[in-house]
């Protein structure tokens, strides 16, 4: 396994209709490494940003689609995403605001 120090492990917050419902219950989707762990991603939260305390951490393995140009096949990287739940008394954070 990598070493993936916590400041590699998010790598962007995921923009959807379904990822912003989630936010009222204080649940915030990521892309992550594909090598990070859960504790990892916990740790990686709650450092990134001040005032958070992560309750759970739910992670997904995408594998890549398959992609055609021509006669040449190809595929996608594969991506990680993670969705942490947040504490009830823990800040919001703060990039999603405004959204």
């Amino acid at each position: 396994m990598a070493n993936v120090q916590y400041y590699d492990v998010i790598l962007k917050p995921v923009i959807t209709e379904k990822s912003m419902d989630l936010m009222a219950d204080k649940k915030y989707t990521f892309l992550v490494h594909t090598d990070a762990t859960k504790n990892q991603i916990r740790e990686a939260v709650e450092k990134m940003f001040e005032g958070t305390k992560v309750k759970s951490v739910n992670t997904m393995n995408l594998d890549g689609k398959n992609r055609r140009r021509g006669m040449t096949f190809g595929k996608t990287a594969k991506t990680k995403k993670a969705i942490v739940q947040l504490t009830e008394d823990s800040k919001d954070i703060e990039i999603f605001e405004g959204l």
